[in-house]
Formats: C-alpha cells, sequence, structure tokens
C-alpha cells in the first residue's frame, strides 16, 4: 500500500486518478486546506503537528512508501496543534526552517526515513505529466524571445549558488521580477504592463537544493493565463524537473493567445 501525503492543487487529484486506474490500494493523509479528500473512503484528514498520528496510520496500513504532492501552507508553529512525536520532532522543523523550504522538506524526508518510511517522487506513477525537452506551440522563439530566456536562465544560475529563486520574467533583455515567498502569482502581478501585450518571457527551473521527489515546480492552465493577463509571449520549463497539468488545455490556450512553451 502507498501513502498519500496530499495538499492543495490539481496535482494530487492526477496521482490519484493513475493510481485508481491502476487499482493499486493507498492511504491519504489529507493535509488541503479545505480537506479536499474527505469524501475518499482511505482518506485521513490529520493536523500537520501529529507526526505520531500520521506514521502510526502509515504503519497500520502498511505503508513503506509516501508520496508527497501540492501545496501546503506553511504554518504558524506555535498555533499547530502537536502530538507527542510532534512535540520531538518540531524543534528540528523550526531550526531547519531558518534555512528555507527546500530544508524543512528535506527534514520531513529525514523523519520518515528514521521511522523506516521511505519517500519517492511524486511523478512515480504520473511520468506523463512532465514535460520533455522541446517546443509544444506553433508559435517559436524568435531572436528577441530567445534573448530573454538566455537572460532569464542566467539570472535563475546566479540566483541558484543562493538557493534563491526557481523563476524569473524578463522582457527585452530587461530583468522584470523574480520569484520570492509570494510564488508565482505575485511574480506575475509584479510583472504586468499595459505596454506589452505578446512580449517578454517568464522561465521557472527548480532552485539548486530543491529536492525534486517532493518539490518540483508545477505549471498549469490558471498560471498560463496569468502570464497573458501579464502580457508575457513565452514560458520556459527545466525538462523533466516541472509538473505540467492540463497539458491540451495549455498548448490550445497558447496557440490561440500566438505564446509559446518551451522545455530546455
Amino acid at each position: 500500500m502507498i501513502g498519500l501525503i496530499f495538499g492543495d492543487t490539481d496535482f494530487p487529484r492526477e496521482i490519484l486518478k493513475k493510481i485508481k486506474q491502476k487499482k493499486f490500494k493507498y492511504l491519504i493523509i489529507d493535509l488541503s486546506q479545505n480537506k479536499s479528500f474527505r469524501k475518499d473512503k482511505n482518506s485521513k484528514s490529520v493536523s500537520l503537528g501529529q507526526f505520531g498520528k500520521i506514521i502510526n496510520l502509515l504503519r497500520e496500513n502498511r505503508c513503506k512508501k509516501v508520496l508527497f504532492a501540492g501545496k501546503v501552507k506553511k504554518p504558524r508553529f506555535s498555533k499547530l496543534r502537536l502530538d507527542f512525536k510532534g512535540v520531538y520532532y518540531m524543534p528540528k522543523i523550526i531550526k531547519s526552517s531558518k534555512l528555507g523550504d527546500a530544508a524543512i522538506l528535506k527534514e520531513i524526508i529525514d523523519i520518515f526515513k528514521r521511522e523506516k518510511i521511505t519517500t519517492i517522487n511524486s511523478l512515480s506513477y504520473n511520468p506523463e505529466l512532465t514535460l520533455k525537452k522541446g517546443i509544444y506551440t506553433k508559435i517559436k522563439p524568435n531572436t528577441i524571445d530567445k534573448a530573454d530566456i538566455k537572460k532569464a536562465i542566467s539570472i535563475l544560475n546566479n540566483l541558484n549558488r543562493y538557493n534563491y529563486s526557481q523563476g524569473t520574467v524578463v522582457r527585452n533583455k530587461k530583468l522584470i521580477a523574480i520569484e520570492g515567498r509570494g510564488g508565482t502569482q505575485k511574480l506575475l502581478e509584479k510583472s504586468k504592463n499595459k505596454k506589452f501585450k505578446n512580449s517578454g518571457v517568464l522561465v521557472k527551473f527548480p532552485k539548486k537544493k530543491q529536492d525534486l521527489r517532493i518539490d518540483l515546480p508545477t505549471f498549469g492552465l490558471k498560471t498560463l493565463k496569468q502570464c497573458k493577463s501579464a502580457g508575457l509571449k513565452g514560458i520556459v520549463l527545466k525538462s523533466r524537473q516541472n509538473v505540467f497539468l492540463e497539458r491540451k488545455k495549455c498548448i490550445n490556450f497558447a496557440n490561440k493567445n500566438r505564446m509559446f512553451i518551451l522545455s530546455k
């Protein structure tokens, strides 16, 4: 049996759909804000601080492997309801939080490892949800677009030395915005400019220390529409290091709006 630790976004639903198709046995630990999986008979709703309960549920159901998917809102540690193991492990997580989100995720993986539970890659059952190298739209990057892409990748590579950002927007060789704690949505809001309607690129690559088993950059139709609203022409993702949802809808939308989707 596989343990599925699910947060928000559509990615967990795609995983669950595939697991049901393959008729695998599963247990869902539902950490989503709205308890999106409460109607599933194999779902258990648990507080983030209840490590003992989570581990006991996994053991009772003979889950030796866990898969993480979806976004879990970073909590206020002081407000968490902790059980005994939560009290034991929480100081380690709080300490790691000072080094950023990647360090928190690494610590959580280490906790499961200590409890003899293996964390597997989020795309283990859905390899079709990641993009290989190539251009996926009718529109291809022109000379100006290629210069913007080169500049954006160079900026991200430099930021990667500090493990800082996984997204940047460049327009006409000028840096417009860098993704910070507010995520991609805030990045694209900062990038809006009424003067431009089909110009500039968003490049989203994983950070250097990002654990790709549980923390892949995710892209779907909602984000693509936000790119369009920001006046951008193209989106560039890292080959096989992304989760690309609603592929057909995204490609159709991009073609209709003369945008390109590129995986490098």
